[in-house]
Order: C-alpha cells, then sequence, then structure tokens
C-alpha cells in the first residue's frame, strides 16, 4: 500500500470548544491509484488530505505512507492547492527550479530536469516568461510541474483546478490524466466536482457530513486512458453518477440544514 490511513481521529479547537472533524476514519491506497475525495464542505477532506502531508496531526490513530509512519512534515508527496505558488519575481523555468534549489540539487541537474518537466506539460517555449504573462491554464501547468520537479511517488491535490472555468478545467484534467498514466504516481485529489472525480478517479470516497466518516467508496470500472470530456458521455459514467450523488446528496443538504 501507498498510503494506509488507520482509525484516524481529528479534533480541532475554536473559540473554546472541541469541535470533531474526522471520526474513525480507514481508508487504505494502493501504489499508483488516482483516488478523489467528494463530500460536503467542512467534511474534513482536506484535513485528511493536510495529514497524510504531514502539515497536521491526528489527534487519534496513525498515517503510514510508503511503510512509514508521518510525524512531521512529509517530504515524499507534493502538494498542490487550488492557489497556485509561483513566486512572481521569477520567471518559469526559476520557479520550477525553486524545489530543487531548497534541496541543493546540482544546478547541472537540476536545470535538466525542470527542462525535461516544461517539456512534458508542454511550456518548453515559456521557461523565461514570468507568471503574469501566462494564462491561468499555463501558470496551473508551471505548479504542476513544480510539483513533479523533485520526483515525489505520491501527489496530493486540493481543489487544484477549482478556480479555472468550465472550459479550461476539462483541458486541466485531461492534462493530468496524461501526466498520471505517463508516470504511474499515486494521486489524491480532492473536489466539490462530483463529475470531475468520476471523470479522473479508479476510485471514489465519499465522506460524510461533519464529524467527517467515509461513508462510501465506489470503484470507478471506467478502462483508462479516459477522455476527460467524452467519458461523461458515456453509460458508465451516468451510472456512477446517479448512484454516488444519491450517496452525497443527503450529506449537503443535511450539512446546509445545520
Amino acid at each position: 500500500m501507498s498510503i494506509e490511513v488507520e482509525n484516524v481521529i481529528k479534533r480541532f479547537v475554536t473559540r473554546g470548544q472541541e469541535v470533531l472533524a474526522l471520526d474513525r476514519v480507514d481508508l487504505n491506497i494502493r501504489q499508483g491509484e488516482f483516488v478523489a475525495f467528494v463530500g460536503p464542505s467542512g467534511c474534513g477532506k482536506s484535513t485528511l488530505l493536510n495529514m497524510i502531508a504531514g502539515i497536521l496531526a491526528p489527534s487519534d490513530g496513525a498515517i503510514i505512507h510508503d511503510g512509514q509512519k508521518v510525524d512531521g512534515i512529509n517530504r515524499r508527496v507534493g502538494y498542490m492547492t487550488q492557489t497556485d505558488s509561483l513566486l512572481p519575481w521569477r520567471s518559469v523555468m526559476r520557479n520550477v527550479l525553486l524545489p530543487l534549489e531548497l534541496q541543493h540539487v546540482a544546478r547541472g541537474e537540476a536545470q535538466d530536469r525542470a527542462r525535461a518537466l516544461l517539456e512534458k506539460v508542454h511550456l518548453s517555449g515559456f521557461a523565461d516568461h514570468f507568471p503574469v504573462e501566462l494564462s491561468g491554464g499555463m501558470r496551473k501547468r508551471v505548479a504542476i510541474a513544480q510539483v513533479l520537479v523533485y520526483d515525489p511517488g505520491t501527489l496530493l491535490m486540493d481543489e487544484p483546478f477549482g478556480a479555472l472555468d468550465a472550459q479550461l478545467k476539462l483541458v486541466m484534467q485531461a492534462e493530468l490524466m496524461r501526466i498520471w498514466e505517463e508516470t504511474g504516481k499515486t494521486v489524491v485529489f480532492v473536489t466539490h466536482d462530483l463529475a470531475e472525480a468520476i471523470a479522473l478517479a479508479q476510485r471514489v470516497v465519499v465522506f460524510s457530513g461533519r464529524p467527517g466518516r467515509i461513508k462510501h467508496i465506489a470503484e470507478i470500472d471506467i478502462p483508462h486512458p479516459r477522455d476527460a470530456f467524452q467519458v461523461r458521455f458515456s453509460p458508465a459514467f451516468q451510472k456512477h453518477y446517479e448512484a454516488l450523488w444519491a450517496e452525497l446528496a443527503p450529506e449537503i443538504t443535511r450539512g446546509e440544514a445545520v
């Protein structure tokens, strides 16, 4: 297994009151698997992602990554959020190089790796451009290259395409699918978009409203490679969407009523 979540509980103290965010979560994610988390706002999806990254610690239980307990910042994962981490005063190339500079990778090797990643995300001709000169989709591609450049085995993605318009989101979904199919990395992907989860993932994990528990896990038996756009018109996609919406809708309604 790549990731093992063992009876994880997470509590926060807010304004003097204890809030139970996640309650007894158990989940195994296989090496090279693409798993999506969906659920109502506040259900703990991002909290669990942050615990896998080692940014937060479980209140109880444990998270095992590649056979080692996560205890502090997990440097074996790459983390991509909705807001990219590009520095506006650095060129595309120097933004991609940044993680390798922090790891003190030799300059020649670092530049070779950065060039290879820029070619992979189709930005070889933009190495000297600055973030302000790029479209939203191009910035996302740079952010993906920045995460991939130090070759983490696992990618954690927290609504990475949530701020994009519908057309650009489809383009970036297709780009992510291509990269995942080429690299075989483990991907854990948080989204509020059920259609996005089904189009991309091999398994979709549905969380209940707070306190977050795993309510349902669906195996998405649509063969890869997939077309991120065309897959939405397949009978299998419709079948999964209807079944998962039946699980998700009551949780969203319950969350709004609280």
